[in-house]
């Protein structure tokens, strides 16, 4: 027990200076300007400058010279505005722009970004990123000009939109500051002056969908396969034209809705009262949602829509800056409330985040990129614009000088006329995330309940086979479809990791509770390991699991043949999830981004997440685990999940030993083992609790008196013993009596018995 407090301590100390280093490291990483400008040369962000001057302000900027001649200046991206990657880090870029907000140049000095491992040049990314240079910002500005858009790289285009995105955002904010000079200045004090629209919110009622499309509540895109075969030909690129779009050229390629839910009116119309009081909740003060909907052969989800992925197929721009949707800002739908709506395969509620500048009375433009596959690699790219302009009857005008009051009113019995007033926010974002989905987390709550009782009711269950295999592949149909089909709650090796990494770097409940399902089904993994080790999750509520159990179910009624491997070898492929799972979790340490991808060996996202909605490689992989798994059950569970790995490893301090063994299992009686579906029964007769996914089998066989050897001996010998000690045996009394004396039977068929001498 020492030895163990001394490894507990020592572990604990290790993991406290893992934890500083990094704190230490992210906090050097979140450095200013000044730790990044030593890494580039005054001539690399704004030609001919040969020096920088003294940084200036927050956040800072740095004047460029060329000698004495002011030039420009440069500063870092991420100062102003989010450049977050895949990797779920910043990519910071050093931007140069001289005096008259001209982009100069630029110089990437940091990233975490995996584009590596895809085997695509740094050199690619900067190419697309600097056919921003020489772009005049200050039209982008005041309205008068289209924000630029960088160049895409196939294999690489959620990371080039970022860079992209973030030199342009971050030049419009620094220019309406007006630190550029006079120019900047005079850009924003001409704009300051207006009047301000604001949504009327005590304006609210229900329109039909007619009625919301014709009054531009509701606005649409829809290309057909011939308006997308021309635009490809228009482009100018023969590859992309070669690669027409086949069908009917007047089928649907993508009929797109877009519309502002925050507005009271389009909101309960499209959302219904309920949906949009959910809403609601959920919105801080300011926000905005929007619904898309689409329908037709493209989806404008695209491949980037990955659990903790980027929407790379849309993109919302307005006056200069522009926001890429993450799967923590979506919510997927069902079908609109409002009458007369059409049904479309895809609706997803998207919320604005509150650092995005966005003001719903001004006009918006979703533009949605198409892409065209040219070869084995390579993709064409068009963009689309679909503009929203809310109509003017949802908006109310007031004048700047009354929009907020900053001194105190007097005391008065009467309200403040013309000024807004917000009420504080008293209760977390993740509070009203979880009031406005009750009734889902009550089925899912129902659910793990329901679970709970079967596994301290085993006994009873397992007593009647056909009721429990019944009620087994009915939980295990409902943990398919609707923890991972409808509300996405599969757990993943990265959820182990994103944990670990946040109690090491700062850890928030409020992170983690924003996502109630799945908040909800870690809550009872933890309990789950400490009664039964990580057979509830493994065996139970695991989508992916269910999914191959169920198929495994079918092939066996239509008798495909079932492999066993040999216990050498089964034995030896164990350990290969484990060194999996550790060198995600080295991986991890070093860089997030990169576990993530090396975590792509879980097929969780493109069965479950995607519903195989992904590029055919990652299609073609979950499909050949799953085909392996009709031939051997559970093939992926059994050697490769590090999910099932990282949960073994704790799962060893479980409090109970539920599963009941009797003194003959695996000496000599193997049928347990035998039958066991992944094999976690050792031939001596103990369970592996590392790999036992608590399916209960075992303890079916267990109390089944006519397939458990023991249990046959002990229902004959209980039968002979009622046998020996019924009433007809000891009155001699009854029809063809069959008795047993001196090992012979005798009996009598007039119904009297003649008792042999003893």
């Amino acid at each position: 027990m020492s030895d163990f407090k001394s490894l507990y301590a020592t572990s604990i100390a290790v993991l406290c200076l893992i934890g500083t280093m990094l704190f230490a490291a992210g906090a050097h990483a979140a450095g200013q300007l000044g730790n990044y400008i030593v890494k580039a040369q005054p001539a690399e962000l704004i030609p001919e400058a040969n020096r920088f001057g003294s940084l200036q302000g927050d956040p800072p900027i740095a004047p460029i010279y060329k000698n004495d001649e002011l030039l420009g200046f440069a500063y870092l991206n991420s100062d102003f505005s989010n450049a977050v990657g895949y990797s779920g880090k910043p990519i910071r870029v050093l931007v140069g722009i001289n005096t008259k907000g001209v982009l100069a140049g630029f110089k990437l000095v940091e990233h975490k970004e995996p584009i590596v491992l895809i085997g695509i040049p740094e050199k690619r990314i900067l190419d697309a990123v600097n056919k921003l240079v020489g772009t005049e910002m200050v039209p982008v500005v005041s309205g008068g000009a289209k924000a630029p858009q960088v160049d895409i790289v196939s294999g690489a285009t959620v990371t080039v939109l970022v860079i992209g995105d973030s030199i342009v955002r971050s030049a419009t904010k620094l220019i309406k500051t007006g630190r550029l000079g006079t120019q900047g200045q005079a850009n924003v004090a001409a704009t300051a002056a207006q009047v301000v629209k604001t949504i009327d919110m005590a304006s609210s009622q229900i329109r039909d969908w007619q009625t919301l499309l014709s009054d531009g509540s509701i606005r649409r895109l829809h290309l057909s396969v011939a308006d997308i075969n021309e635009a490809y030909e228009k482009s100018g690129n023969a590859a992309a034209a070669a690669h027409a779009e086949t069908g009917d050229p007047t089928d649907d390629f993508i009929d797109l809705h877009i519309a502002d839910v925050a507005v009271p009116t389009i909101g309960r119309s499209l959302l219904g009262d309920d949906g949009f009081k959910r809403l609601q909740a959920r919105l801080k003060p300011g926000q905005q949602a929007i619904v898309v909907a689409g329908s037709g052969r493209y989806s404008f989800k695209g491949s980037g829509y990955v659990r903790g992925g980027i929407f790379d197929r849309i993109e919302l721009l307005q006056d200069g800056n522009s926001i890429r949707f993450r799967d923590r800002d979506h919510t997927r739908l069902g079908d609109f409330a409002a009458e007369g709506a059409p049904s479309f395969p895809e609706i997803s509620l998207f919320v604005l985040p509150l650092d995005f500048m966005f003001d719903p009375a001004e006009p918006w433009t979703l533009q949605l990129l198409v892409q065209r596959a040219i070869g084995a690699r390579d993709k064409a790219f068009l963009t689309f614009d679909l503009g929203y302009t809310l109509p003017d009857k949802y908006l109310k005008r007031e004048q700047p000088a009354t929009v907020i009051s900053t001194e105190p009113h007097a005391a008065s019995s009467e309200p403040a006329q013309n000024s807004v007033t917000t009420a504080p926010d008293e209760e977390p974002l993740w509070m009203r995330i979880w009031r406005g989905d009750v009734v889902r987390i009550g089925v899912t709550v129902f659910a793990l309940g329901a679970l709970t009782l079967i596994f301290f009711f085993q006994n009873i269950l397992v007593r009647r086979p056909q009721v429990y295999v019944w009620v087994r592949r009915a939980y295990l149909s409902f943990v398919l479809v609707w923890l991972g089909w409808y509300v996405n709650a599969q757990l993943s090796v990265v959820n182990v990791l994103t944990f670990v990494n946040s109690l090491l770097t700062g850890f928030s409940w409020e992170y983690f509770l924003s996502a109630p399902h799945i908040f909800l089904l870690w809550a009872s993994v933890a309990a789950g390991l400490l009664f039964w080790g990580r057979g509830p999750f493994c065996g139970w509520l695991c989508p992916f699991g269910a999914l191959q159990e169920l198929l495994n179910n079918i092939a066996q009624a239509v008798k495909v043949p079932q492999l066993r491997l040999p216990w050498g070898l089964h034995e030896r492929l164990w350990p290969i999830k484990y060194i999996i799972f550790l060198i995600l979790f080295g991986l991890s340490l070093y860089s997030t981004a990169l576990a993530e991808q090396v975590a792509e060996i879980e097929p969780f996202k493109t069965a479950i997440i995607l519903k195989f909605a992904r590029d055919w490689p990652f299609v073609i992989y979950a499909l050949t685990l799953l085909a392996a798994g009709l031939f051997i059950e559970r093939f992926f569970c059994r050697y490769l999940c590090p999910l099932g790995a990282a949960l073994a490893i704790p799962g060893r301090i479980r409090m109970f030993e539920w599963l009941r063994r009797w003194p003959e299992c695996g000496s000599p009686c193997q049928r347990c083992a035998v039958e066991c579906p992944v094999q976690a029964i050792h031939p001596e007769g103990h369970i592996n609790v590392n790999e036992c996914i608590y399916c209960m089998h075992c303890q079916e066989l267990y109390f089944d008196d006519h397939r458990c050897p023991h249990m046959i001996q002990v229902r004959l010998k209980r039968e002979k013993r009622e046998a020996l000690s019924s009433p007809s045996m000891r009155t001699g009394k009854g029809p063809n009596t069959i008795i047993a004396a001196g090992g012979k039977t005798i009996s009598s068929p007039g119904g009297s018995i003649a008792t042999p001498p003893t």
